[in-house]
């Protein structure tokens, strides 16, 4: 007796609710593990924030949550870029300050005292627990399957290539950024599947807020446009898209230009000109197709190629005009660096400095992302197979975050969500192929059996014997097992993979080291706060410091020192003349530090550990940055010998020998070695038997590993003591250091 229909639906609302439930006690165990996953560097370390730029986001916070939103918004730093200063409310993105302030204060309303620091360091692992679930929800508008929602969750969740950037004290802008990447894409794409105004708002809103966390926003600006165009050139034009991009743009652009760093630049910048060149266009479409309903074809055609014509003269004509005449910003070096990865090298030296923004080497790719390699290629294949306007998305994304990946290391975070979404696409439609490997109810039909081997032999060719058996064909339980324990021990090696790359490679803070001695055990080299502490306790509150811009964030927000250059880059000329001074003899960098009032200078220097990150390795970007601006004082040729080596033994150059950098960095070190033992572990050679002299400065402190060097300018009445009692105190110096250790530790910094 068949059961009533009441009875029928009741069960399917009581699977359908099981379902959701169990649905979100996964995506809830999914952002715990993406959580826990980040939390290694404090298991390990402490709670700290970490790298450079995250201690300015850190001070800025601190300064918001202390004086107030508005204070923070007209803030000019005097400590920053001596003796120029810099107008931080107007220079930075100040989305991550303002959402932590935000959290600082309703944890404060629900009387839960949390510190402001615990806040900064737990932000980004809490928020990859949100991009996890945006991964599910713009995973589940692409394909009909929960399944491949929740795999490209869990891929989000733990892959190394977003984990990199989002690990707790990695307090930078792409801690929030990539949730609100994501998650406007996922509202694109629910506003194009719908037409919707709100769901066009709702992107504009998301996309405001990611404008003011991160300079990545132009990825969305281009990207967005670019997937209108590309709809708009397939036939695929519809009232859908028009309402849809017209909402993102209008409202995303007002939106944008709130904030004072970005102001009129949507409109005055080459970078945003295809945003409003779409923009444009599809008003044009949408006009044109409402001609076409009321003209004749004939007609209509004649003014259809006028149109497009003198559209396109008078566009043209208008952008060059406006490009020339400036008003129009021409495309930016960042941007040129983009296309052309030597532009930066030749043109803008700064940029090219940064590690991260190298090219890409293959291994980064297994390295970040894994088993996903592979499987993202499928992923796209199949967005082919049906093409609808959100998998066109998933095509034209993939293949420009693939290209900017290589390009730079640092846009492997753009790519990562894309990979994830494809991957997660493809390997659930393994796993439910082989999960319910149903028999071809065609053959069934035809043959009018329901005997797996019969309906095999009907429906299979000849040729394949193997499976014409169903003990052993693709419907069988042997090949089911095979493939899904295949799939089981993949994702295993995967989670394996994603936990070792996490714990060893990207939970390490800069500024605390973690080493090896002899004896295998573990030795932490905390020479970095060593050093920001000894300037904050034994300097003046107005000392001021230089150093390499490296550096700049940290001792403003360790030491609380004003400092001539900082992570910001955005004084090239500032920089190089700190780059003049480090390159050039010790007359000449004299008068350049007293000119800027400089009290101290930093170096930082790794040849006794064997640290490779020290700033002799990072000497020829300061000369090149120089020579950029002083051609005719600063020559990089000068610092390689003959043969074109760049070397800092005997044989090096004069002009490398007699630099401030090298003074500063082999002053005193041939004392912790015996007579003409100094070696540099670094580099790998023999120091020269007779070792650097000061004149203008004065060591003040080196750090317990000495990596980390300070050095006193001299005042002008000091400057020509006499001789006897500075060769008097440099032997007292180097007898002190000589009494705290017997003899130089080999350290392997990890």
């Amino acid at each position: 007796m068949a059961a009533p229909a009441s009875d029928t639906l009741l069960q399917q609302f009581t699977g359908r609710k099981t379902r959701g439930v169990l649905r979100f006690v996964i995506l809830g165990l999914i952002a715990g593990a993406a959580v826990s996953s980040r939390l290694f560097s404090v298991i390990r370390f402490e709670s700290i924030i970490h790298e450079f730029d995250p201690w300015f986001n850190f001070r800025a916070t601190k300064y918001l949550v202390q004086n107030g939103f508005y204070s923070f918004w007209d803030w000019f730093d005097d400590r920053t870029w001596h003796p120029l200063g810099r107008v931080t409310g107007g220079t930075l993105y100040p989305g991550l300050m303002v959402t932590s302030g935000v959290i600082y204060h309703a944890l404060r309303a629900l009387t839960l005292p949390v510190d402001i620091r615990n806040i900064c360091v737990l932000l980004a692992p809490g928020f990859s627990g949100l991009t996890a679930f945006a991964t599910y929800l713009l995973t589940s508008e692409m394909v009909a399957s929960p399944s491949a929602g929740l795999l490209a969750a869990a891929f989000m969740g733990i892959t190394p290539g977003y984990i990199s950037r989002s690990v707790a004290g990695s307090y930078d802008n792409e801690a929030i950024a990539i949730f609100l990447l994501v998650f406007t894409f996922f509202l694109w794409i629910k506003a194009v599947k719908n037409g919707s105004m709100f769901w066009g708002a709702l992107t504009a809103l998301f996309y405001g807020y990611m404008v003011s966390a991160w300079g990545g926003y132009v990825f969305i600006t281009n990207l967005l446009p670019l997937h209108a165009f590309v709809l708009i050139c397939m036939g695929r034009y519809s009232p859908r898209l028009y309402v849809s991009y017209t909402s993102w743009y209008a409202l995303g652009t007002l939106a944008s230009m709130q904030i004072p760093f970005v102001g009129f630049l949507p409109i005055r910048s080459s970078e945003h000109m295809s945003s409003l060149g779409v923009f444009g266009l599809i008003q044009i479409v949408g006009f044109v197709e409402y001609v076409r309903v009321q003209l004749p074809n004939k007609q209509f055609q004649t003014l259809l190629r006028a149109l497009v014509f003198v559209i396109f003269v008078v566009a043209f004509g208008g952008l060059v005009v406006l490009t020339v005449s400036g008003t129009i910003a021409p495309w930016s070096g960042r941007f040129y660096s983009l296309w052309d990865t030597a532009y930066a090298k030749i043109h803008i030296p700064i940029i090219a400095s940064v590690s991260e923004h190298q090219p890409t080497a293959w291994p980064a790719f297994f390295f970040d992302l894994s088993m996903m390699i592979w499987l993202f290629p499928a992923g796209v294949y199949m967005c082919f197979r049906s093409l609808t306007d959100e998998q066109v998305f998933i095509v034209i994304y993939s293949v420009l975050a693939s290209y900017f990946a290589g390009v730079m290391v640092r846009l492997m975070l753009t790519l990562t969500p894309i990979v994830c979404v494809a991957s997660a696409m493809a390997f659930s439609q393994i796993l439910d192929t082989y999960l319910d490997a149903k028999i071809p109810e065609q053959g069934a039909k035809e043959n009018g059996s329901s005997d797996p081997a019969k309906v095999a032999a009907a429906v299979l060719p000849d040729g394949l014997r193997s499976t014409r058996n169903p003990l052993v064909g693709i419907y069988s339980y042997a090949s089911r097992l095979t493939v899904i324990g295949a799939s089981t021990v993949y994702l295993m090696l995967f989670v394996l993979h994603c936990t070792w790359v996490t714990s060893n490679a990207y939970s390490s803070p800069s500024v605390v080291l973690a080493s090896r001695l002899p004896d295998g055990s573990q030795h932490i080299i905390d020479d970095y706060r060593e050093a920001y502490y000894w300037l904050r306790q034994n300097t003046p509150d107005n000392a001021k410091v230089m150093s390499w811009w490296d550096y700049g964030y940290q001792i403003g927000g360790m030491a609380d020192r004003p400092t001539l250059v900082d992570n910001n880059t955005w004084n090239n000329t500032h920089i190089a003349t700190v780059g003049k001074a480090m390159s050039s003899r010790e007359e000449v960098s004299y008068p350049i530090m007293r000119q800027h009032e400089v009290d101290y200078v930093l170096v930082v220097f790794g040849g006794l550990l064997g640290y490779s990150g020290d700033d002799i390795n990072k000497f020829l970007w300061m000369v090149r940055i120089a020579e950029g601006i002083w051609p005719e004082e600063v020559k990089e040729r000068n610092f390689f010998t003959q043969r074109g080596e760049y070397r800092v033994d005997e044989e090096a150059t004069p002009t490398m020998k007699n630099s401030l950098m090298y003074k500063m960095s082999y002053y005193n070190y041939n004392s912790l070695f015996p007579a003409g033992q100094a070696t540099d572990r670094v580099r790998g050679v023999r120091l020269p038997a007779e070792g650097p002299q000061l004149s203008t400065i004065e060591e003040a402190f080196t750090s317990e590993n000495w990596i980390i060097r300070i050095y006193k300018v001299k005042e002008p009445d000091n400057f020509g003591r006499d001789h006897q009692s500075a060769t008097a105190f440099d032997k007292g110096h180097k007898k002190k250091r000589a009494s705290k250790r017997k003899g130089p530790r080999v350290l392997r910094v990890e």
